[in-house]
Parts: C-alpha cells; structure tokens; sequence
C-alpha cells in the first residue's frame, strides 16, 4: 500500500499528489487502530471451546477473515487460543490451567493479540480465566511426628506445616480442622499472604505413663461446595524429661533492613536461655518449616549464635515487610521448642531510632502501694520528622505495671496497675519498648529495674504447733533445757523474731517464773531443778513477735513433761525404834512350826516404775536355815522348827533395794528372840503397853503418808480432769507401772485397753499377778475425751 502511494505520486500533479499522500496517511492509521474486547472463561475447559465471537463483537467483515489472514499472534510455540478464520470465532486451543499460568495471581487475565493483514489491523482480547475448584489442599508430607515432653503446660502451641492449595481465592485453604480429642485442640493463625497456618495447643497435661503415643488427623479444608480436604497423620511422641523450654531475651523481636543490604548482612541475632543443664540446656536456632517457601530462600540463621542473615537479594518493590518465625530449641531428648516472630521492615528511609531517658525514678517502692502509684516518669524523642518521628512507648501486659501518657505526648509515667507482693516477686526487670510511625517503623528498648521494699505484713510463723518437749527431773539449773523456733516471711527488721515467754500470774503460769527465754534464740533456760514427785506436766506460752513497725507477733503453746529418775531411796516404814532408826525385836515362842511369819518388813520409795519397785533381800543373819525373807513382800517366816541347840537371839539384816539403773537402797534390822511359850505369854502382858506405844508411832507414821499418798492422788485426778476438759491436746504420762511389783503402799496407775482409760487404785501385786483389762477390779473407768492421747496402750 505504501508502495501503491508512491507510484501514483510520480504520474500526477505536485498538488494532487499531496492530496493523495493524506488520504493514504489517514487510511493507514486506520487500519492500525487496536480494538481490545474482554471474554471470560473457567480453568479445564475442552480445546474447541467457545471463547467470542470476535468478528461479531468488532464489526469485522467475516468474507476477508480468511483473505486478510485473521490469526492469533503469540510468542509461544502451543498457543492456548486460536480465531477460526471462516466466522471470526476465539476458541480454547487446549485445555487451560489457570495456576500453570497464572501461580501468584489472583485475577488471571491472559491478552490475546489478533492480527489481520491488507490493511493491517491488530485487536487486543483480554481473556479472564475464572478459577474453579479443581485442587484439594494438600500437605507436604502425609505423616509428621512430634516429640513433647509430658512437663509441657496447658497451652503450650506447636506451629505445624501448613497445607497448600493451588486454587486461589474462596477456593485456598480456609479452615483446620482436628480429629476430636482430650488432649489437644487447634488454632488457626492468618498470616495474610502467606496463608493459615494451624497451630496445636495443648489444652490437658499429658501423661507419658498413661498414653505413650498420641496419634491426630490434621483435615485442610477449602472453600469449595462441597469443599475439598486434605489431610496429614501427626504422631505426637510423650517424653518425660527435659522439662525447661528455652525462652527468648526479649518479647517482641522487630527490626528495619535497608533492600540494598548485601548477602551475609546481619539482620538481628536472638538470644535465647534455658535453665536446664548440660544438653537440654544448649540452645541452637532454626527458622520455623511452616513459613512461605519464598521467605525461607531469602534469609538465613546460624544456629549456635542465632545471627539473622540475609541470604538472597532484599527487593523493597517486591515485598516491604517480612515476618520470620524463629524456633530455638534445646537438645534434650524431647528438644522443647519455642517460637518467637521477627518483624523485618525493609525501608531506606527513617533511619534515626527512638531515644528514651528516664527523668525521675525511685529505686524501690513499697508493697503496699496504692494501685496509680507513680514509680518513673520516661521521656521519648525521636530525631525524624512526622509520623516517623511520633513516638509511642509500649511494654509487656503480664507485669504490675503500665505507662501511662501524661499531657505532653513524648512523656509517659510508669505507674503500678496491679497489687504488689515482695514475697512474691521482690524485683521487677522491665523492659519499655518505643516504636516510632514510620513505615516501617523503628524501635528502641530501655530496661528499668525496680525494687520492691518490704512492709511488714507476715506474722512470725512457729515450726511446730503446740511444741512437746520431755525434761528429766534433776535437771542442772541454769542449763538450756529445750528451744522453739518460728520464721517471718518478711525481710530485714520485719523479718527480726525476739521471743517472750507469757507471765500472767495465774496459778498454771506461776512455773515460768522459773523459766527464762533467749529472746534472740529462743533456747528455754530452767532457773531451778524440776522434781518429777512434786510436778509432773506443765504448760506456758511462748510469744514470738517480728521487729517491724507495728509489729507483728504470734504464740505457741509448749507442753513439758518430766521424766522420772531413781533420785529417791527406799524409806523403812517398819521396823522403826524409838529413836528413829531401823531397827527392832521381835520376840517368837521356840515351839512355832516351819513358815511361822516373824514379822514383815514395810518400805516406801517416792519412785514409780522400775525406780520404784522394791526388792528385799537378807544381807545378814545368823542362821540361814532359820529364816527365809519373801522378796517381794518383805514376810520374814520361819523354815523349820526351834531345836535347843539353836541360839535364843537372831540378828537379821534385811537390804531393800529399788530397781533403777542406778540402785538405790536402805537396810533394817530385825532381833529375833526365841522365849519359852509361858515367857512369851508373860512377856506379852508385860510389853503390850509399850508395844502399844511403840505401835501407836507407827500408826501414827503410816496415817501420815498414806494422807500424803491420798493427797497427792487427789490433786493428780483434779489436774487429770482440767487436763481433760482443756482445749489443749491431752497427754498422760508415758510410763506404765510394773504391774508385777507388790510394795506395801497403794499407788494410782494409768494405762489404756482398747478405746477405755483406766486407774488403777488398789495395792500393787505381786510377781505372779496379771492385769486382765477385761476386769475391773480396784480399777476406775475414766471417759476418753481424746482418742490422741500419748498414754501408753496395754
């Protein structure tokens, strides 16, 4: 055509031919005009599918399609449309996937160039291919197994793989779904772009011992109607050991990264601590499987320092901001896992970070603040201009304090928001983060430690409550004989315990005056030597009282016991002279027969127990074939009859002897006179009257022990039953007398059978005897008001 225009201007005038050049100028501008038409069509469609009828839609002449060659011009080799040259129709060539043309789009718009020749025409068709449902979800692998140790807590997140879908839009992955389950539930987390990433979180303590193995189905669903699933078998693994997760340094991880940074440039190094030993306790680093495959090509960790790098080109115009998920993990057989995000904004701007100084502190505050209380005041600048250069001051929420903004917006006050407690928690690290507006912005931190001071607000505590302590009579006077002890949770001077012992004058509290108290140790001293004859039991208070303003105090009842010892030798009641020595005549016929009783020796030891059970034995006689003592009872019988070749006088020496570890003993003598039957008649007559008297003495001896006996039996039973009716806990001496022993006084003894107490009043029996708790022969029934006593149990 061009051609034919220049021909025709070398056979007319100059002036047609301008004309005819404009004509042809005009005509071929035409022709090139681009026409562009929109069609849409769904993903899988049959090759010889309808697109548009273009011909109809443009206008076109459909008789010259095939002369003008109207085709489709395309770069590819296998073009995915063709225009039938006979009608003008688009068809599909072949079957169109649209994620194998369109990956990372979510509108797919394919431009479909037509051309046609003589003159030249090209149109522009834009083909939507609409996505269907045509891919279910799917993971990366179809089996994955976890190892958790059985110390994890409640609520403790395992970030798993994510399943990936090529479909695009409605039709992505929109929901996790896990099989039902005690132990475990599912959150979803959006991470926008790069998907839903499910999260499994613990929600009942695990039990190694009880289910070794736990095994879930974790179902991706799309949102297809009906939609199409995907699913992945987790086998979680129960270990018992290694029971400290590492814990990062800092809450929040967030840093700029300029999009020119070359290879190999630090981003940000984490650090994370874990408290176990040895290998559970080595900490290496790793950039979480579950993010977006892109993200992982771009940086990279080391492992022992935790050092963010970058391992491929950073293009601000592709993305500006990133979000890496970091994993440290321990190398404890069941490695304990813990995640913490990284905001990577990449930016070449706003490169000033914020400043903060603290203009006014106190370096402790009391527990008992009230809540608002102030505790800094924190200024904030930052050196750029505008929203990069705004400031806002953040910290953790998990804490007893918040900032609070005060009028002018770069001040913040740091004030309590919660109750303290220093016996809690005595000291406070806070970190106070400050974050500037730009896009992206940047941050600073500044760590504030605060003391919390102590008030005094614990009262002494005693180690035991009420204290028992047993305390052997004849005890040195001045000596420390026990001590008690009590602790206060508070510190310095609150925490400072002096003790006191009660002195309030009354009759059960007139022994303290005998006692003294180390107010510092509390080691009780005795001033005098106790007697378990004249006290068995007593009882104080001890006050224990901190040194704080006001102070704080509390009291401990203290329960002594004495304990015997052989501290009393035998008392001869009988025989008895006149002039008080143990002696005396005892004056027999010669013709008595073998076991004639002489006499019976009486004896007495103020002792109980084995240091009172007495023994008598023949230390001297004239005539072992005479006499014979009874050890127990003290009987003096004759053993054979009086021939006249024995002597008329015997002089018999009797030993009485306790039984204590330590023996103690007192001797009598008895003179035996041997009379005809006639003189011992006579003599009779003749002594009655001194006998009389000397018998009246002895009487007279006996009523007043026994009196002695009675009263000291009659006050024992009264503080028994104070004792018993007291709110204090019940305790009865711990010794049980020998139940064998035959003296010649009566003593009281107590013991338990079964759930009954019991007294017993009468004499004591002898060696063969036995105590039957089923009887209650001189035995006093006496009601059990405390089943816990410490009485000695039959």
């Amino acid at each position: 055509m061009f051609e034919f225009a220049v021909e025709q201007r070398k056979r007319v005038p100059g002036g047609l031919c301008r004309y005819l050049a404009g004509c042809v100028l005009v005509v071929h501008l035409w022709c090139a005009v681009s026409a562009q038409l929109r069609y849409s069509i769904s993903e899988e469609v049959n090759g010889g599918t309808v697109v548009g009828n273009i011909a109809k839609d443009l206008g076109l002449d459909k008789s010259t399609l095939k002369e003008r060659k109207y085709r489709v011009v395309s770069s590819d080799t296998d073009p995915l449309f063709h225009v039938n040259q006979n009608d003008g129709i688009l068809y599909v060539r072949r079957k169109i996937d649209r994620e194998a043309v369109c990956s990372q789009s979510s509108t797919c718009l394919l431009n479909v160039k037509t051309v046609m020749e003589n003159p030249l025409e090209v149109h522009y068709v834009r083909v939507e291919v609409l996505d269907i449902n045509d891919h279910s979800p799917a993971f990366q692998e179809n089996e994955t197994t976890l190892e958790i140790s059985e110390s994890v807590f409640s609520g403790a997140r395992f970030q798993l793989k994510a399943a990936r879908d090529p479909d695009s839009g409605h039709f992505s992955v929109q929901q996790y779904k896990l099989n039902q389950n005690e132990h475990f539930r599912l959150e979803v987390k959006d991470k926008g772009d790069d998907g839903k990433i499910p999260v499994l979180v613990v929600q009942k303590p695990l039990d190694r011992e009880t289910a070794a193995r736990h095994s879930l189905v974790l179902t991706a669903l799309d949102g297809g109607k009906p939609p199409k699933t995907g699913s992945m078998n987790i086998k979680i693994d129960i270990l018992d050991v290694n029971d400290n997760v590492p814990v990062f340094s800092s809450d929040t991880y967030s840093v700029t990264l300029r999009e020119n940074a070359p290879l190999g440039t630090t981003v940000v190094q984490v650090n994370a601590t874990d408290l176990d030993d040895g290998s559970n306790g080595e900490v290496i680093y790793s950039l979480a499987k579950s993010m977006n495959q892109h993200t992982l090509k771009l940086f990279d960790i080391n492992p022992i320092t935790g050092e963010v790098t970058v391992k491929a080109l950073i293009d601000y115009e592709e993305r500006d901001k990133y979000e890496i998920e970091i994993e440290a993990s321990d190398k404890g057989f069941a490695p304990l896992t813990t995640e913490k995000s990284v905001s990577i904004n990449i930016i070449d701007v706003n490169d000033n970070a914020p400043e903060m100084e603290v203009t006014s502190f106190s370096s402790s505050i009391p527990e008992d603040s009230r809540l608002g209380t102030t505790v800094a005041l924190i200024s904030v600048n930052d050196l750029d201009s505008g929203l990069n250069g705004k400031v806002v001051c953040s910290m953790s929420e998990d804490i007893s304090f918040t900032l609070s903004p005060t009028v002018q917006d770069t001040i913040y006050s740091l004030i309590t928001k919660s109750l303290l407690d220093r016996e809690k928690q005595s000291h406070y690290d806070l970190t106070i983060f400050a974050k500037d507006a730009g896009q992206p912005s940047m941050s600073s931190e500044k760590t504030i430690s605060i003391v919390v001071s102590d008030v005094n607000d614990n009262s002494p505590k005693f180690v035991l409550s009420p204290y028992n302590f047993y305390l052997t009579e004849a005890n040195e006077p001045g000596a420390s004989v026990f001590s008690v002890k009590a602790f206060d949770c508070d510190d310095r001077d609150n925490a400072l315990i002096s003790y006191q012992i009660v002195r309030d004058g009354s009759d059960n509290n007139r022994i303290t005056s005998f006692l003294n108290i180390n107010s510092e140790t509390g080691n009780v001293v005795a001033l005098k030597s106790f007697d378990f004859e004249t006290l068995k039991t007593f009882q104080f208070q001890v006050v224990a009282s901190d040194s704080g303003t006001p102070s704080l105090s509390s009291n401990v009842t203290v329960n002594v016991f004495i304990l015997d010892q052989n501290d009393n030798a035998p008392v001869i009641l009988y025989p008895v002279s006149s002039n008080g020595s143990a002696e005396g005549v005892e004056e027999i016929p010669r013709n008595v027969n073998a076991g004639h009783l002489v006499t019976k020796v009486r004896a007495y030891d103020a002792d109980i127990g084995y240091n009172g059970w007495l023994l008598f034995s023949l230390q001297e006689v004239s005539d072992h074939s005479l006499f014979g003592l009874d050890r127990y009872t003290g009987q003096i019988r004759t053993l054979r009859s009086f021939t006249e070749t024995d002597e008329a006088e015997h002089k018999l020496v009797i030993l009485v002897k306790d039984n204590g570890n330590v023996s103690l003993s007192a001797t009598a003598t008895v003179i035996v006179k041997l009379v005809e039957p006639k003189e011992a008649f006579a003599a009779s007559d003749v002594k009655s009257a001194a006998k009389d008297d000397e018998d009246n003495n002895v009487t007279f001896y006996l009523m007043i022990t026994l009196g002695s006996v009675s009263v000291l039996f009659i006050i024992s039973i009264i503080v028994l039953i104070a004792m018993q009716c007291s709110k204090s806990p019940d305790y009865t001496s711990k010794y049980l007398q020998e139940t064998n022993y035959d003296g010649t006084l009566c003593h009281s003894i107590q013991y338990r059978s079964g759930d009954k107490r019991y007294m017993l009043v009468g004499p004591r029996m002898s060696i063969g005897s036995t105590i039957v708790p089923g009887s209650h022969a001189n035995t006093l029934v006496l009601p059990d008001r405390r089943r816990t006593s410490e009485e000695v149990r039959l």
